[in-house]
């Protein structure tokens, strides 16, 4: 068993490859004094930051408070994978409808049509590339593959799914680890997600947005104007919107208590020899098998291997972090033994006990977003857009998403990791038979 350690919480970026690569440091102004506007939104992540700019868009004056720097969280840390889809809304059939299931099937379809629309808009410099490979390790995938292509299929995916078998998979990703796969060509992608919400970003700036970084939310005055408080500013708004997902803390304890910070690994390889890169991954595509405790990998744009995963419910990362998923990368492509590492870093995912983003309403003007778990990239960018609807008057969609329960984690502060822990052990073993 690998060790763990606490992650340090500063104030600038973490040591990343995304972070290095970053093509402009994002430097706003701390808030201080007092501002009034038609919206506050705290959180300078995906959720945040395009919140605020669809509502620029129309026309709305509004306020971006974010406590270190834009994208600084999971925005800004993750695997940069995009995975079209929100959950698995058949789940709440009972609770929203056939309907409400279709609708939020069309949502999922269209959120990552919202980054290709943005970043064509906004022409964002932050490798957009398409194309995805979901792996097979044992039969039993290649079964629920098999199904969930024929499901999404059903329910209305206008991108065409292939299966591979084991010889057509090498073309994607030359690993002697999978059976066979299920490729997405046109559906689900990468990106440099820390320069995608840069962009974003500084497109919303360019419409009128304040941004405000190094503003941590201290307080929050409810009434029919709402007042956000930092260490030295206030806000006064008509409406607040709350994405700070799971780094947030217990500035709200409702919804502190309806997440889990989870920590997720990963790190970044010395450019490697062109013929390395057509030998383990000719088709740059994002790669991901089917585990609880995934791998998850891609080439950047300098062709280094990204490769993440070993999720857990601790909240820490292990003691060596570049050494501990080295050894992971290594089980996929023995190749890459003595490859430099250099970059490794940790995030927190938030996760909810049922795998849905939580959307709703802490008053008529107060509405929140959080719990990705871990498959934030696009649906953050379709849930922003969801929320600026509902503020702009046209809350339909929110409404259906909004009706869907979600549970506080049982056991409290202090029980509540070691219980999820023992389940996804649980998981993990199932992962093996």
């Amino acid at each position: 068993m690998f060790g763990l350690k606490k992650t340090v919480q500063e104030t600038e970026h973490t040591s990343s490859y995304y972070a290095a690569t970053a093509n402009d440091k994002t430097v706003y102004q701390k808030l201080e004094g007092e501002i009034k506007t038609d919206v506050v939104v705290v959180g300078g992540g995906f959720s945040g930051v395009n919140t605020a700019l669809e509502l620029a868009e129309k026309g709305y004056a509004v306020v971006l408070l974010e406590a270190k720097r834009i994208a600084w969280g999971a925005t800004g840390r993750n695997g940069g994978q995009i995975i079209a889809g929100i959950g698995s809304p058949a789940k709440f059939e009972r609770t929203i409808g056939k309907s409400g299931v279709n609708a939020i099937y069309e949502m999922g379809f269209e959120a990552s049509e919202v980054i290709r629309e943005r970043v064509a808009k906004y022409n964002i410099d932050c490798d957009l590339k398409w194309g995805y490979c979901d792996v097979a390790i044992k039969p039993r995938h290649m079964k629920e593959l098999e199904q969930w292509q024929a499901q999404t299929k059903k329910d209305g995916n206008p991108h065409q799914l292939q299966m591979l078998d084991q010889h057509e998979v090498k073309q994607f990703v030359n690993s002697d680890n999978y059976i066979g796969g299920l490729f997405n060509p046109t559906g689900n992608g990468h990106v440099h997600p820390l320069n995608l919400c840069a962009g974003e970003a500084h497109a919303a700036s360019e419409l009128g947005v304040q941004i405000f970084e190094q503003s941590k939310v201290t307080n929050i005055e409810h009434g029919s104007r709402v007042k956000v408080h930092t260490d030295c500013g206030k806000v006064d708004a008509k409406f607040l919107v709350l994405c700070g997902n799971a780094y947030m803390g217990e500035l709200v304890p409702k919804l502190a208590t309806k997440i889990l910070p989870s920590n997720s690994s990963v790190i970044a390889t010395a450019p490697l020899p062109s013929e390395i890169v057509n030998a383990i991954m000719p088709a740059d595509v994002a790669v991901c098998d089917p585990r609880t405790a995934l791998d998850y990998f891609r080439l950047s744009a300098d062709k280094r291997l990204l490769f993440g995963g070993l999720s857990n419910y601790t909240g820490l990362e292990p003691t060596d972090l570049k050494a501990t998923m080295a050894k992971k990368m290594l089980k996929v492509f023995p190749e890459l033994a003595g490859i430099d590492i250099d970059y490794g870093w940790s995030g927190q995912m938030g996760i909810g006990l049922n795998r849905m983003p939580q959307l709703g309403n802490l008053a008529d003007n107060i509405f929140y977003v959080q719990a990705y778990s871990g498959h934030g990239v696009a649906p953050t960018h379709m849930m922003a857009r969801v929320i600026a609807e509902a503020i702009d008057g046209k809350p339909e969609r929110f409404n259906i998403l909004a009706k869907i329960h979600h549970w506080s984690f049982p056991g409290g502060k202090l029980f509540r990791r070691p219980a999820l822990a023992i389940g996804m052990m649980y998981y993990k073993i199932l992962d093996e038979l």
